[in-house]
């Protein structure tokens, strides 16, 4: 499937994630979803992703050790870290889990 099929929302909280091999069809990647009503729809979240992301790339680097993968894990690890602070913040302000700022 050409990459700009690939790219963006297919439907709500879902997206398509290209296998590096363009023969394997993609996969689709289903985000947890809050709805005003308070329910929610069961999916990963990006702080999920970042976990897979970085343990999958400490392992490569591991076995192929380069400055751009400790840079890459680097990043990933602080962007955790600022999704999870904003999570307590909202904890602490008593608004996680709603439609609120």
């Amino acid at each position: 499937m050409p990459l700009e099929q690939t790219q963006g929302e297919i439907r709500k909280g879902a997206y398509l994630l290209q296998d590096f091999n363009a023969e394997v069809p993609p996969q689709v990647i289903s985000f947890y979803e809050m709805n005003e009503d308070g329910t929610y729809s069961n999916g990963t979240t990006l702080e999920e992703m970042l976990r897979v992301s970085i343990a999958r790339l400490v392992d490569l680097n591991g076995r192929f050790a380069c400055r751009e993968n400790s840079i890459a894990i680097t990043k990933m690890q602080e962007a955790l870290m600022w999704l999870n602070h904003r999570t307590e913040d909202r904890k602490a302000r008593g608004v996680e889990g709603q439609h609120r700022l």
